[in-house]
């Protein structure tokens, strides 16, 4: 996934800057002297020099998001919102030509405060949200003699690009959709002698949409809640017969005979 960024990075600043006749080499090397000593042409250099969770962006809520359909249940993780932070420098034979490359490159990325679907590679085709980039932002670079004394080279000017990719490390789970499910209170030596309640789930189906939809249980005088997609629930049932009302403007009131427990509680219309 991260290099497939480094090649959308590539394609960017080639279209953007731009890049014509391969002029500029694009590169994603440490910058160690070593290297900018073999330099034959001028260069912009991301070099990825550091990676960390995006703590603002982490959701608080519940780490798994639910998908339901009419069959099963998808449970997905929440993804990590990670920051990639690329340090760009430009490399040229004089500090002028160096600048004006800079330059260019900063008012390429300052137009994309997310990078451009146009340009996403397949694998980041799947991203939940658009890839931010923040430029010359960053707060994590405080020292940066310190990171090229590492790197044994010469400071120079640079940027700080952080991209932000969201990264999903575990596999969907589908698991079939449970549609009743019993509790039963009393003594723990003998669970014949206590008392189960039946708690359902089921959904009214139509293939024409349906105006003012309305829910009764009949033996209860009771309205039972709709969501928005026809799904409904009623709780504490015992085992046996009831009926359900169901009307909607512009339609025959009907009656629909439910047998608690079943396989399904579904209802077509």
């Amino acid at each position: 996934m991260i290099d497939e960024l480094d090649e959308a990075l590539r394609e960017l600043l080639i279209r953007e800057l731009p890049i014509k006749n391969n002029e500029v080499d694009i590169a994603f090397d440490q910058p160690k002297r070593d290297w900018s000593a073999r330099l034959s042409r001028p260069t912009i250099n991301l070099y990825l020099h550091d990676i960390r969770e995006n703590v603002k962006l982490r959701r608080e809520q519940r780490p798994y998001e639910l998908e339901r359909n009419s069959k099963a249940v998808v449970q997905q993780r929440q993804p990590m919102r990670v920051d990639l932070h690329y340090l760009l420098t430009t490399w040229a034979a004089a500090p002028e030509d160096e600048h004006r490359l800079l330059a260019r490159a900063l008012m390429t990325l300052m137009r994309y405060p997310e990078f451009p679907g146009d340009l996403l590679p397949e694998g980041l085709q799947d991203q939940p949200i658009p890839i931010p980039l923040k430029v010359a932002q960053s707060d994590t670079l405080d020292k940066p003699s310190d990171l090229w004394s590492v790197l044994d080279n010469q400071q120079r000017p640079g940027l700080v690009l952080i991209a932000t990719l969201s990264f999903s490390a575990y596999p969907s789970v589908v698991k079939p959709l449970t549609r009743s499910a019993e509790v039963r209170t009393g003594p723990s030596d003998n669970p014949a002698a206590g008392h189960g309640y039946i708690s359902i789930s089921g959904m009214v189906k139509s293939k024409k949409p349906l105006v003012n939809l309305g829910l009764k249980l009949l033996e209860r005088d009771l309205a039972i809640q709709l969501q928005p997609n026809g799904e409904f629930g009623i709780r504490n049932l015992q085992p046996g017969d009831y009926t359900l009302e169901i009307t909607a403007d512009g339609r025959k009131t009907v009656q629909h005979k439910l047998t608690v427990p079943a396989r399904s509680y579904d209802v077509e219309l």
